[in-house]
């Protein structure tokens, strides 16, 4: 049996050797770089770090972990860790991030490792869109893969992932594919929407949209106002066109001096909207909401698409934090009194942010190439997190825990992969609720076919049938 503890100088020389990028051992400089994440409390202590530059790279720390007995953990944008491996060869993908635009077919080209804001700087000149997500420094390899929920154009164009056209993928037997729909067709179907599951994807080819403007931005009232503003959010969201994405979140904002002036410490009800159509319209559709309470802050007006971050306003910066998620049935009266208990001016909440996401519209459309999704027409979604030292750690899990068991009654199996934490779906059981039998037992087909030893499980894992 190879030695998953043993690792000896000569083989790691000859893998060395075989790499263009580097290679990092515990303890050696620059493993501590390489193996950071999004999340400080999550860094990453692989047996070995690849710095891939190359897909030969990819493919050589492939056969490398088949020959040794050991996983593979995959980091691109670095912002989701669903568990820690030891036993495993991380791949950094970070150097591969080359884009291309073709804009006569209305087509991007970009690298495994490259991030959301790589891609927008090489579109949006071009009057092109893609569907990112609402954080520029988020993978956009990973979240394409994990199904891709455009909080800017998921209502009126469906999942990110219905729209990729070709993935170029390096499998468990170090074999690097191309995988469309016609080649390979249930690879094709199983990479979009389980995140990792079944290879490195050194390529992405995406279909971009022709917009260059959104209609959108952000509205603050006090956290005071948070049950008028949330029921307000409630009965105006249910309603929303297809072309009008929001999002609602209760927010304990720290004093940053990044944030708008009104913010900075800020106990808050941040309600996002983007408008993919006429500023006119989304005025008239906006009249409603902006009656709830007084606004604090209101930014909504033109932007352009390379604009959209400021949506959302992210933490762009890496910091400590722990989160939850929950897909939701529905968003009734009683449940959104539930979560005022939970998170409003009362409450001890100490998270910095509990947000809704309404779905729906085009996200529920089945697609015209079928895929691995598991959330097509779940309403909601909740994800929430908090932010501090380890020792805080304990109870803003205790804290998160409670927003979750007190939205119970409402909540749905489903759920959008990209917001599931590592403590949620951690075994088959959970994984199986999560993809439902039907889907799950395909995938696990799928996944002996193409990674028998499941060499990828560093993830929310898929154990072969």
């Amino acid at each position: 049996m190879p030695s998953t503890i043993d690792l000896r100088e000569s083989s790691i020389a000859e893998l060395r050797h075989r790499l263009s990028g580097p290679v990092f051992l515990p303890g050696e400089p620059g493993y501590s770089e390489e193996c950071s994440t999004f999340n400080l409390t999550t860094p990453l202590r692989p047996r070995i770090a690849v710095g891939a530059e190359t897909v030969g790279d990819v493919q050589a720390a492939v056969r490398f972990a088949a020959v040794h007995d050991l996983g593979i953990a995959i980091r691109g944008g670095g912002h989701i860790v669903a568990k820690q491996r030891q036993d495993v060869v991380l791949v950094n993908m970070s150097r591969m991030r080359a884009v291309s635009v073709d804009a006569d077919a209305r087509r991007v080209r970009f690298g495994g490792g490259a991030l959301w804001q790589d891609v927008l700087d090489a579109a949006t000149p071009l009057g092109l869109a893609p569907m990112n997500g609402s954080s520029p420094t988020v993978g956009a390899t990973g979240y394409l893969l994990a199904g891709g929920q455009s909080p800017c154009l998921g209502r009126s164009f469906g999942w990110a992932a219905e729209h990729i056209n070709a993935l170029e993928v390096v499998t468990a037997d170090g074999v690097s594919r191309r995988v469309t729909a016609e080649a390979e067709p249930e690879l094709f179907f199983a990479l979009r929407g389980t995140k990792g599951n079944f290879g490195i994807v050194t390529a992405v080819e995406l279909e971009l949209f022709p917009v260059t403007h959104i209609y959108g931005g952000g509205l603050w009232f006090a956290g005071e106002d948070v049950a008028e503003a949330l029921h307000a959010w409630r009965d105006w969201a249910a309603n929303i066109p297809d072309e009008m994405s929001s999002s609602v979140a209760i927010q304990r904002l720290p004093p940053d001096p990044a944030l708008p002036a009104p913010l900075r410490g800020a106990f808050v009800v941040h309600v996002r909207i983007a408008y993919n159509g006429p500023a006119e319209a989304a005025e008239k559709l906006l009249v409603r909401l902006r009656s709830a309470a007084p606004a604090i802050l209101d930014t909504i007006g033109d932007l352009t698409y390379a604009q959209a971050a400021t949506i959302h306003l992210d933490p762009p910066m890496p910091l400590p934090y722990a989160d939850r998620s929950c897909g939701l049935a529905e968003l009734t009266a009683q449940s959104v009194d539930a979560l005022v208990r939970v998170a409003g001016p009362q409450s001890d909440c100490k998270l910095v942010s509990i947000e809704l996401r309404r779905l729906g519209g085009a996200l529920d459309r089945e697609p015209a190439t079928p895929d691995a999704i598991p959330a097509r027409g779940l309403p909601y979604q909740l994800f929430a997190f908090g932010v501090g030292p380890e020792e805080q750690m304990p109870e803003l899990r205790t804290q998160l825990a409670a927003v979750v068991d007190q939205l119970r009654p409402w909540a749905d199996v489903r759920r959008c992969v990209s917001f599931l934490s590592p403590d949620e779906a951690v075994d088959q059981r959970g994984m199986r609720e999560l993809y439902g039998a039907e889907l799950y037992d395909r995938l696990a087909r799928i996944k002996r076919e193409y990674d028998p030893t499941n060499m990828f499980r560093v993830n929310h894992n898929i154990e072969p049938a």
